[in-house]
């Protein structure tokens, strides 16, 4: 783990504290210099830590507070761990926790009938399981007011052909959330999920060359998504202006689900 020393200036001491898990590339790394630019303390996960520890090293660049924690969303002692010492980053609380944490990229596309049931089995650890432990750790943290945001996929809603294992993993991202909105309500605790359409992140890129057109013309806004697209989305729920919003999920992805 790496953090800075912790702060004597008021103002950081009494900054939100932001976990992110998923934090060593792509639209991780962009949640947290997103979160940073709006004065978060943010605590980046992964289960690569060199890379965990290159987004807090950007992270404090900015002028922001930032720890780097290895960790395995698939563990129950590894997210145990990780609850305690985010937590301890964050003067005792954590006030965001934002389940980032996915198979994506390697996931292997084939008919249903072909998935290997071992891969079924690890992506439906990482993308499902993983939320339901790091929310299970670290929640006794939150405080009143206080958020988690799962991430989902728009692919639920256009049930992308030949990747079940990974449209039903993040089907149940949703499905979980509404669970916890309703446990987690009862301490003023809101739960919500964000599914975005194919963004343009180094994953999507290494899936395809003509990332930056796919799909383009099916969207209301003829444009592709950007991380900087989805990180606003995260900074709204995690916000005061969502505070009466929870058990939702915001599709984020330029109108394609409705064309």
């Amino acid at each position: 783990m790496t953090q800075e020393t912790t702060p004597t200036d008021p103002e950081k001491a009494s900054a939100r504290t932001v976990l992110i898990t998923g934090a060593a590339g792509g639209l991780g790394r962009a949640f947290a210099l997103g979160f940073a630019g709006r004065g978060y303390r943010v605590a980046v996960a992964d289960v690569n830590l060199t890379g965990a520890e290159e987004t807090a090293r950007l992270v404090r660049a900015t002028g922001a507070e930032a720890a780097a924690f290895e960790a395995d969303v698939t563990s129950a002692e590894s997210t145990q761990a990780l609850a305690g010492r985010c937590a301890e980053f964050g003067n005792g609380g954590i006030d965001v926790i934002l389940n980032n944490a996915a198979i994506y990229a390697t996931v292997t596309r084939a008919p249903f009938e072909e998935i290997d049931p071992d891969e079924w089995d690890l992506v439906m650890n990482v993308n499902l399981k993983g939320p339901w432990l790091v929310t299970r750790a670290a929640s006794k943290y939150l405080p009143e007011g206080g958020r988690v945001i799962n991430l989902s996929s728009a692919t639920i809603f256009s049930g992308s052909e030949q990747w079940l294992h990974y449209v039903a993993s993040k089907g149940g991202v949703v499905a979980m959330t509404r669970v916890l909105a309703r446990e987690l309500g009862r301490r003023g605790i809101t739960v919500n999920a964000i599914a975005p359409g194919f963004t343009l992140t180094e994953a999507s890129y290494s899936l395809m060359e003509n990332a930056e057109s796919y799909g383009v013309d099916r969207g209301a806004l003829k444009r592709a998504s950007q991380p900087e697209d989805i990180v606003g989305a995260a900074l709204f729920l995690a916000g005061p202006d969502s505070s009466y919003i929870t058990g939702q999920t915001l599709v984020v992805d330029g109108g394609r689900q409705f064309i």
